[in-house]
């Protein structure tokens, strides 16, 4: 079934609803940050929701998700719980990765959400991977990977794009371009900076859209998941964005200039939507606070189940990670048989 794009006042407050949950959510995770209640790395998406909400916005729930290390906006779009997000965050069992897996690493079988992955890159063959199980056992499912431009830089990309292609297989590949990967600008590290254009050399179709804008993110995400459909065929988006935050919480952002971030806020995906609902007249102030009132309850609502969350056992700390060992007993009978 193909996905019809709505521009109605009711779907566009939906839209604005979503990006202001991650927005408002990532805030609040900053100061939980700050006060070492989440421990680790933060990677904060603050800037390009845009993104996660309009491509989750054209995906069926049988569709895999591959993400980044800076995945919080990829999961709350798919439709993982902010508890679980951010009870996993906080290192307690009742996580969505039972705690094991912190900001980096969520993941949700039930969602079809396969994780962010601390790898630069590392997303790119595991999605290929998916992507081809789905066609060998004939499911209408498309695969949908995430990645920034960093990664365009690994070898993975170009061994990603080229097998996509050489099997045919269905999936979308998001380039997330925010200019600067973990501080480098694109053009200090690509030769070509045109990221579509890589893509598209490995014979697949392969555009760019301002991933500032959600309704043009939907829009082409839309195209791209029908013709996916009907094809079988890999394809390319290259959403040109911008974090407004650094790359990490260790971040001290010397490689750009103070002005060239307040010039990308005031064009942020949040704020244009809401002007242009306003310039519009589909939108007053007293929609916008009853919004964010319900968001403010939902992140406190989440605060306290994630406070209430169990550590791990000690004796629970190698499941899962070694094999049990094998007595010496079973050994020998193995080799006498």
């Amino acid at each position: 079934m193909k996905h019809k794009l709505h521009l109605d006042r009711t779907y566009l407050l939906a839209q604005l609803k979503k990006m202001l949950r991650i927005r408002h959510f990532e805030e609040k995770c900053a100061e939980l940050y700050a006060q070492e209640k989440i421990r680790g790395f933060l990677h904060l998406y603050i800037g390009e929701e845009a993104i996660a909400v309009g491509v989750m916005s054209t995906l069926c729930a049988k569709d895999n998700i591959v993400a980044t290390y800076r995945e919080h906006g990829h999961a709350l779009a798919r439709g993982l719980s902010m508890k679980s997000i951010l009870a996993e965050m906080y290192g307690r069992t009742n996580g969505c990765s039972r705690g094991r897996g912190g900001s980096m690493h969520l993941f949700d079988k039930s969602q079809h959400f396969y994780g962010g992955n601390a790898i630069v890159g590392g997303g790119l063959p595991l999605a290929v991977g998916l992507a081809m199980a789905n066609k060998k056992q004939e499911q209408q499912a498309l695969t949908v990977c995430f990645f920034g431009e960093g990664a365009v830089a690994e070898g993975e990309f170009h061994e990603a794009m080229n097998l996509a292609v050489l099997w045919q297989l269905p999936v979308l590949f998001i380039c997330e371009n925010n200019r600067y990967a973990m501080g480098t600008a694109l053009a200090l590290s690509e030769s070509e900076t045109n990221i579509a254009k890589k893509a598209s050399s490995y014979g697949m179709t392969a555009v760019q859209v301002d991933g500032m804008n959600v309704v043009d993110v939907e829009a082409a995400s839309s195209k791209a998941v029908d013709q996916i459909r009907e094809t079988n065929k890999p394809y390319f988006l290259e959403c040109q964005s911008y974090r407004f935050r650094g790359h990490s919480s260790f971040d001290g952002q010397l490689y750009r200039d103070k002005a060239e971030v307040k010039l990308w806020q005031e064009q942020g995906p949040v704020i244009r939507l809401i002007t242009w609902l306003k310039d519009n007249n589909r939108l007053e102030d007293k929609e916008i606070s009853s919004i964010e009132a319900e968001i403010k309850d939902e992140i406190q609502a989440a605060i306290t189940f994630a406070e209430q969350g169990e550590w791990e056992p000690i004796s629970d700390l190698t499941k899962d990670v070694y094999s049990p060992a094998v007595s010496s007993t079973n050994t020998s009978q193995g080799e006498q048989s």
